[in-house]
């Protein structure tokens, strides 16, 4: 694997395999199984697979973790080795934005960005369409991987790369999961032990709600309190639990419409987020 630790030699390997089917795998670093599972879809699909590491400030809030978060270069490289992965992609912040200037220019994909972690996250999903398609303008993906843990991420791009009409394939790949349910995650290593037992208790609850509605259930506020209770009693504070549209986030109209049940929730010091696709009738 070689490192491309700026944009000239980006540029180089981009020009020199243009005739390659390319895919890229954005992360933030501090990789796991997770993460190292989306390497292995793009290997699958592509000739070339370029994985980009970069913490990009203008998607953490004011008081959130930009300056805290795990960056552990060193081990990445070495994972992203024993998957064969061609190149790493590490910019610099002076590589993405001119001048260093990080608010000149944004990409806004407002009808899904202000709702569920975006609520409570203002401003983070333009700051990951913004660098997203930086990235994209950049390495010149054929495919593009994104995990299905990130599920309003995973739309905002989908619906970035539809409306901004980037050729791009966008693949979304199944939440990588601990024994015991919990959605694997960079930031659950600020768990401590007593929170990481509680912690799969999140997917329970969505596995719960996933349950009753495959099974004929359609009080879905009624589904959604009980499980925020439920939470709370556990000792989180949840943001959110709720039962959306698949592919829009949406309120669902009807029951027989493609469904996904989603949470955030705050442990401690640690925001949790998951979320389960739900079998209705239609599917």
């Amino acid at each position: 694997m070689i490192v491309l630790s700026d944009n000239n030699a980006l540029k180089q390997v981009v020009d020199k395999y243009r005739d390659k089917k390319i895919a890229l795998v954005p992360t933030m670093g501090n990789l796991h199984r997770g993460h190292l599972s989306l390497v292995d879809v793009a290997r699958e699909k592509a000739d070339l697979v370029i994985v980009s590491i970069y913490v990009n400030p203008i998607q953490f809030g004011e008081n959130e973790d930009f300056t805290n978060y795990p960056r552990t270069l060193g081990a990445d490289s070495y994972a992203l080795c024993q998957r064969d992965v061609d190149f790493a992609y590490t910019p610099s912040t002076r590589d993405l934005f001119v001048d260093n200037n990080l608010s000149a220019a944004q990409v806004n994909v407002p009808a899904l960005s202000g709702i569920l972690c975006g609520k409570y996250r203002p401003g983070h999903f333009q700051g990951v369409a913004t660098i997203v398609a930086k990235f994209f303008n950049l390495v010149k993906p054929d495919i593009a991987v994104f995990g299905e843990k990130d599920y309003q991420q995973l739309k905002v791009i989908e619906q970035m790369v539809r409306h901004l009409r980037f050729p791009i394939e966008i693949i979304g790949v199944a939440t990588v999961r601990e024994e015991d349910g919990l959605a694997m995650s960079s930031r659950n290593q600020y768990l401590n032990d007593a929170e990481r037992v509680v912690a799969p208790e999140l997917y329970r609850e969505l596995l719960h709600i996933k349950t009753a509605v495959e099974s004929g259930a359609t009080d879905f506020a009624g589904l959604e309190m009980k499980a925020s209770t439920q939470l709370t009693e556990a000792g989180f504070k949840p943001d959110y639990v709720s039962i959306r549209h698949a592919q829009t986030l949406e309120n669902p109209e009807s029951p027989r419409d493609s469904l996904v049940v989603l949470g955030a929730a705050w442990l401690g010091d640690t925001r949790l987020i998951d979320n389960i696709a739900v079998k209705t009738v239609e599917d």
